[in-house]
């Protein structure tokens, strides 16, 4: 086993499939052909004597060894890009903390928890990106990311399998909601029933494989009529707003909605909960990590209050 040849290339090459989950995926996040994450990928493990990746039908997942590498993989990046903010004169930091998280989260709980850091903690510095529930998970699990902002929908499960189980807190339980345009019939009420979403014309989420189809009321006992995909929730609510259909929204989402929608509760059928969740490896943890999280905690403690009908 000799890694004294093994470049900052293969190791990010190493990061980028353990966050992205494929080789092709990890491929066009970094600009590069699969064939030459392939060949990172084999150098890096001819260096360990060992296989650090597993290839499965659903995608690449680090190995038990892959997990090792990484772990130490990760310390020398950060080095390095430690070394390249010192070098251009940017200004030291108290603490940088790597914070993934899930769209709902970057449009509300987010942004106050942020303000009120650089109020509590300003030279505390947040860094990261968006991104789905699998994607940040494996990020963690690259230890790539510090912290997690995660959903979570019933059936509630762990978000993944693997050993160590994630340490994980539910910050926010909130209803699942209805989007509907000022104009529809329906925005003259204040809750829409079940059985009078048969028929509607919905607003939804592309599907992409790992994710469960959002924007379509779940359960609903037709095949329902899709008119219009958008991956970005807003862009969903700003068509809604349009009058091009309905779609569904987390509660916790209700303050952010654009005029023109309105925003109500669904009855007549079981209670669609969404969770978010707090996730990060288990073990003992920075006090800026731990600080992150606090403000994470009661900026989600204080926007929980009850919100009425949009």
């Amino acid at each position: 086993m000799d890694f004294t040849d093994v470049s900052l290339t293969a190791l990010r090459v190493l990061r980028a499939v353990a966050e992205q989950g494929t080789f092709t995926a990890a491929a066009a996040s970094l600009g590069y052909t699969q064939s030459a994450v392939s060949r990172q990928i084999a150098a890096i493990e001819r260096a360990a004597g060992t296989e650090l990746v597993e290839r499965r039908r659903d995608g690449a997942r680090l190995t038990p060894a892959g997990r090792v590498v990484m772990r130490r993989a990760t310390v020398v990046l950060d080095e390095i890009a430690a070394t390249a903010r010192d070098l251009s004169g940017l200004p030291e930091q108290t603490g940088t903390v790597r914070l993934g998280w899930v769209p709902s989260a970057g449009a509300v709980l987010l942004p106050r928890a942020l303000t009120a850091l650089r109020a509590s903690d300003p030279g505390l510095d947040v860094v990261g990106r968006e991104g789905t529930t699998p994607a940040l998970v494996r990020a963690l699990r690259a230890g790539s990311l510090d912290l997690a902002l995660l959903a979570s929908a019933p059936p509630f499960r762990a978000p993944d399998t693997e050993s160590p189980p994630l340490t994980l807190q539910t910050l926010v339980e909130r209803p699942l909601c209805l989007a509907v345009p000022a104009t529809h019939p329906f925005a003259h009420g204040t809750y829409v029933d079940v059985a009078d979403l048969r028929g509607q014309r919905w607003i939804a989420g592309p599907s992409a494989g790992e994710d469960r189809l959002m924007g379509v009321w779940p359960g609903l006992d037709e095949r329902p009529e899709i008119v219009l995909t958008a991956r970005d929730w807003l862009a969903k609510l700003h068509l809604v707003a349009a009058g091009c259909g309905l779609t569904t929204v987390p509660a916790s989402l209700v303050t952010a909605v654009p005029p023109g929608v309105r925003v109500l509760p669904v009855r007549g059928g079981p209670q669609e909960q969404r969770r978010l969740l707090l996730a990060r490896l288990p073990g003992p943890v920075s006090r800026p990590v731990a600080r992150v999280a606090a403000a994470l905690r009661t900026t989600a403690l204080d926007a929980d209050a009850p919100v009425p009908p949009g």
